[in-house]
């Protein structure tokens, strides 16, 4: 029998979201909603349908974590890419501050097991993940510059067109113009 609560890699979106639940649906496994990061089943599931399970996730990109440093890297992913995809309603609260108060642990560990998997650092992370968003508002075109670095928490508009120009080669103006050929999946990164 296995655990409540499985565990599952490259689940960043919407989308997946559905094609998980879609997955457990054509499987006959009882689950409750199923979340970014996680599902939590109804009832504990046999060795051969966590298989099963394990086989059709990897056909459609995902992958189930076993172990708990896995885990907790998925965890941090799942979290940065959440903040990074609000808007970022408290200027006050730093990124190491909100993944230690929701995880745990000590941002110290966080980042040293972060950096030794993922081979960047949470801060590059959550650039990365903020850049594609800017690039999400400048496609959609209903965002001023300066209103979409506002929005995101940068200090400047300044400071947001050097990242962006840093990270894509690009001015955010230049990008805004090329529409969405230069976009990429979050799950990407």
């Amino acid at each position: 029998m296995q655990n409540d609560i499985l565990h599952i890699k490259n689940m960043v979106c919407d989308r997946c979201i559905k094609a998980v639940t879609n997955i457990l649906c054509d499987l006959s496994i009882p689950h409750k909603p199923v979340q970014l990061g996680a599902v939590a089943l109804a009832k504990p599931i046999s060795i051969d349908i966590k298989n099963a399970l394990k086989q059709k996730l990897e056909s459609e990109g995902f992958e189930l974590i076993d172990d708990k440093k896995s885990m907790l890297i998925e965890q941090i992913k799942k979290l940065v890419i959440e903040i990074a995809q609000k808007e970022y309603t408290d200027k006050r609260i730093s990124l190491s501050k909100f993944l230690t108060e929701k995880l745990h642990h000590d941002y110290s560990y966080l980042s040293n097991l972060f950096s030794s998997i993922e081979g960047k650092t949470i801060e590059n992370y959550f650039i990365l993940q903020k850049v594609e968003k800017i690039k999400e508002l400048l496609v959609y075109d209903e965002l001023s510059i300066s209103e979409i670095a506002f929005k995101l928490g940068y200090s400047s508009t300044a400071h947001l067109s050097n990242q962006f120009k840093q990270i894509t080669g690009l001015t955010p103006s230049y990008f805004k113009s090329i529409g969405t050929s230069k976009r990429k999946s979050i799950d990407s990164l």
